[in-house]
């Protein structure tokens, strides 16, 4: 483990289950402090359609890891667990309560568990990959060769399904095999890990309703904004969501095509979401964020953590 001290509560969970509310209340009940696993509120000015909290939403509880990166720049899984691991001992010397809140799967796996040990990427293979994706349906193939990392991995996320290719290639082994395996080793911190979740239906209706209320907050004019100081190839603007407002702009997709494509893309992402964190040990799922801030939960969580 990085550190033998106390444990970390995880919040996580698919998008608009309402885990900041949650984390929020934790963190007044507990003394914490919130260190977020999202990858896109980690870049400054991406705001409306990352769901980023506002301080208002904070209720003055500090939250570490958003708006540290320029969209221009890279940052992943790796990187990710230091500055969680940095932004941990900071919250710890202050005799405060981490709590990792966020639905970036794998960067939570990072910071939790630490990330399966493979090849570094070989420039051939990578290269022929890429040249392949322009041409074909790499997912499909990913599909074939490794189900359970395409279960995972979006169809247009073509970073990590390349790369998820490359293990296969390079070790013979299927990725969500490995990380499967991977699961059941010793982590990195002790950590109470709660998936938050609600009814397919409700959720649904408050993916549409969200969707309305981003776009009623100037979100095109925000992804506007974005384009015109760094292009239309910065990578936050393949995120979900992003993109299609991102085509609205650029192709002329018509604003009700634009909505039914972000709530469409929204609910794979949820669905995708849930079936990484169902993949992760020792997870507690709980269907209403509030049950989370009532004296049951709170003692329930109080007697996870050992407080």
């Amino acid at each position: 483990m990085v550190e033998a001290l106390g444990p970390l509560l995880v919040i996580a969970g698919p998008t608009a289950t309402g885990k900041t509310a949650a984390a929020v209340g934790l963190a007044h009940h507990f003394g914490g402090e919130i260190v977020g696993a999202d990858s896109i509120q980690i870049y400054r000015g991406l705001d409306i359609g990352s769901a980023k909290p506002t301080p208002a939403e904070l209720e003055g509880v500090p939250h570490h890891l958003l708006d540290v990166f320029d969209p221009d720049q890279e940052v992943d899984a790796v990187a990710y667990a230091q500055l969680g691991d940095t932004a941990i001992r900071s919250i710890r010397a202050r005799g405060r309560l981490p709590i990792v809140v966020g639905g970036t799967g794998l960067w939570i796996r990072a910071l939790v568990r630490g990330l399966v040990d493979v090849p570094p990427v070989d420039r051939s293979i990578r290269q022929r990959l890429e040249a392949a994706a322009m041409r074909e349906d790499l997912h499909a193939k990913l599909v074939e060769v490794d189900p359970i990392s395409a279960e995972t991995i979006h169809p247009n996320d073509t970073l990590r399904i390349i790369r998820a290719l490359e293990v296969y290639e390079q070790t013979g082994r299927r990725l969500g095999v490995l990380r499967a395996e991977h699961a059941l080793g010793e982590p990195r911190y002790r950590a109470v890990f709660v998936v938050l979740d609600m009814d397919r239906e409700q959720h649904s209706r408050v993916l549409e309703n969200r969707t309305e209320q981003m776009l009623d907050a100037g979100w095109i004019e925000e992804v506007r904004a974005l384009r015109s100081r760094w292009g239309d190839d910065i990578r936050p603007l393949r995120s979900v969501g992003y993109r299609e407002v991102l085509a609205h702009l650029r192709d002329g997709i018509s604003l009700e095509e634009t909505k039914r494509g972000i709530r469409k893309s929204t609910r794979i992402y949820a669905r995708r979401q849930r079936t990484w964190f169902k993949g992760e040990p020792g997870v507690s799922w709980w269907t209403e964020s509030a049950e989370l801030r009532q004296p049951p939960g709170l003692d329930r969580i109080a007697r996870a953590l050992e407080l």
